[in-house]
């Protein structure tokens, strides 16, 4: 699996570079700045970019800004994003094509290797890999004005988070400690209180869901 990957700072980028190899990625590029990144993605056609946030020249959203161009020219290109904050905008702005195969890390709450490596690899594949906190603040920024959000139980909006992840009836049910047969009640509920339509594919309620958070941006 071919990865082309951006970050500014050596060391990261030297570890992450390190890692992906001895988890039999191939980096296709490693690249500091937003001009290489455009360069890279246009002359490469990789599997997936991981791609900062901040690059130079401006250090402001040129990393994101030059995958973005990349899915227009080539849609569904798979892009994992790392950031250090939780940026909604750009959040937003990547998952609006509704195609899938994004996904949004936040640095300092990757805690281990195999956790970033299957962000990467499920991202790769089509699938979505979003933090927790991304998922909270666009939960939170939609509740404020959206009844159907506001109807939602704790537990129901706690499945919601854990489906707008990725994650499948059987892994919430065991991370909540529940049957899988409550969390398939609780996704019903979900997506009858949200008007969308009932899904057994889990990338596609995935996507239904990121849908509904990014309506009305």
């Amino acid at each position: 699996m071919r990865v082309v990957l951006a970050e500014d700072l050596f060391l990261l980028r030297d570890g992450l570079v390190r890692l992906l190899e001895a988890h039999d990625f191939e980096i296709a590029a490693a690249v500091e700045s937003g001009p290489e990144l455009s360069r890279a993605l246009a002359e490469l056609d990789p599997d997936v970019a991981v791609v900062d946030v901040r690059l130079p020249p401006t250090h402001t959203d040129e990393g994101l800004q030059c995958a973005l161009e990349a899915r227009r020219r080539r849609p569904g290109l798979p892009v994992l994003v790392l950031s250090q904050h939780v940026e909604q905008l750009y959040a937003r702005e990547l998952l609006a094509d509704g195609s899938g195969a994004v996904g949004y890390l936040l640095k300092d709450r990757v805690f281990d290797a195999e956790q970033f490596v299957d962000a990467v690899r499920r991202v790769a594949a089509g699938g979505t890999a979003m933090d927790p906190q991304v998922i909270q603040q666009l939960l939170a920024r939609k509740s404020a004005d959206d009844r159907p959000l506001a109807r939602l139980t704790p537990r129901e909006r706690e499945v919601l988070e854990e489906m707008a992840q990725g994650r499948s009836n059987a892994a919430i049910a065991g991370k909540l400690v529940v049957t899988e047969r409550a969390i398939a009640k609780h996704t019903a509920n979900i997506f009858a209180k949200l008007g969308l339509e009932v899904s057994d594919d889990d990338n596609r309620r995935v996507l239904a869901v990121l849908a509904y958070l990014d309506h009305g941006r």
